[in-house]
């Protein structure tokens, strides 16, 4: 028979919550916080290591708690250095996380999940043709970036040489759907004496869930990135269900009303590039006039193909015109060039092992990438 774990995690509880459950051992509320650092700080898994402690007090820790990531199923590396690991929880329910190195200076993004599938269906997205099998907890979100850092070797790294500085919600999951575990995960997050990240330096995605926005921006003050995608009710209702229950005014207005949304703490709009679907002049224009007087950032996002898609990527020359129209507009609208394609691990490819791509599917779309990139020059 199968041993049961019975040990207690310490990943997950905020400082208050960490005193008391240390405090039956005697542990003072001086040594509770050391122990909190050694967590959250130093990234420290092993008890034995917490040298700050007695030899009895490390033994009894270590006999009651433990210290846990999530468990690495798979890992794969891209061509140009995106890295992305299928993770399994406790339950063996399982996600992916993916970092993304910057180009330019070596600070890089970690995208992690917020719920195990995901509970809305747009229509371009792989995530979304997969069920919502659970929301993750708060200690399962965390444990995400503190995996990432172990991995990246950056718990002793100066902050200025850190790789992982950025945490963007943009993988499976609707995170206002799981706001409660999302907002105790992004508080840890931030907290000065803990992981410290600056909510500058966190950016939480939804498609539009307009009840929970007003909420998000009060008690977090973290970036906004709106999925939007289309500029009407007819087509979002079509690529994105959810538009049907909080339509593009409502969330226009919510977007408008964002706490703390300034020139200097823009929102930003992901706006995917599908080919004869939202791609023409007239969507240009009908964006612009969409977004008036909302400080605004556009991000462009060529479509990335997965297996079953009824959907193309636009033209570069399309993608181009589209973004020069914008930018003439008077907004910033880069066009976010795809990482990690060759691994599935792009904007709107993220899909956990329960619905796993053979490895026919994924040989033949790395082929029909590579094709492109060579007729474009890329390669």
């Amino acid at each position: 028979m199968e041993q049961v774990n019975t040990k207690k995690p310490l990943v997950g509880l905020s400082r208050e919550e960490l005193a008391a459950a240390v405090a039956p051992l005697g542990v003072e509320p001086f040594r509770a916080k050391q122990l909190y650092h050694w967590i959250y700080v130093r990234g420290v898994t092993d008890f034995a290591l917490m040298t700050t402690f007695s030899k009895t007090l490390r033994e009894d820790l270590a006999n009651q708690f433990v210290v846990q990531r999530p468990a690495i199923s798979e890992a794969q590396k891209s061509v140009d250095g995106t890295q992305k690991w299928l993770l399994a929880m406790p339950d063996a329910q399982k996600v992916e996380m993916v970092h993304i190195p910057s180009v330019t200076r070596d600070i890089g993004a970690l995208c992690i999940s917020s719920q195990v599938g995901c509970t809305l269906t747009c229509r371009f997205c792989h995530t979304g043709t997969q069920r919502l099998v659970r929301n993750l907890e708060a200690d399962e979100i965390v444990g995400q970036v503190m995996l990432a850092r172990d991995q990246l070797g950056d718990w002793t790294a100066q902050s200025q040489d850190r790789l992982l500085n950025n945490v963007v919600f943009m993988g499976m999951g609707e995170p206002l759907y799981n706001y409660e575990n999302v907002a105790k995960a992004i508080k840890m997050l931030m907290d000065p004496d803990g992981i410290s990240i600056s909510k500058r330096r966190i950016t939480l995605s939804t498609s539009g869930v307009v009840p929970m926005m007003q909420r998000c921006g009060e008690e977090l003050g973290v970036n906004l990135a709106i999925s939007l995608h289309a500029t009407n009710d007819e087509l979002r209702n079509h690529i994105m269900p959810l538009n049907k229950k909080y339509p593009i005014k409502e969330l226009m207005e919510a977007c408008r009303n964002y706490p703390g949304l300034s020139n200097s703490r823009r929102i930003t709009f992901e706006y995917v590039m599908l080919k004869g679907v939202n791609d023409s002049m007239n969507d240009a224009k009908a964006l612009v006039k969409l977004l008036a007087g909302i400080p605004s950032k556009i991000n462009l996002i060529p479509f990335n193909a997965w297996p079953g898609s009824a959907f193309e990527c636009s033209d570069d020359d399309v993608i181009e015109g589209f973004g020069d129209y914008l930018n003439n507009a008077g907004y910033v609208s880069p066009i976010r060039r795809p990482r990690g394609r060759d691994i599935l691990a792009a904007c709107g490819q993220l899909k956990s092992a329960s619905m796993r791509l053979s490895v026919t599917e994924r040989a033949a779309i790395a082929e029909l990438q590579r094709e492109k990139d060579l007729a474009q020059g890329l390669a």
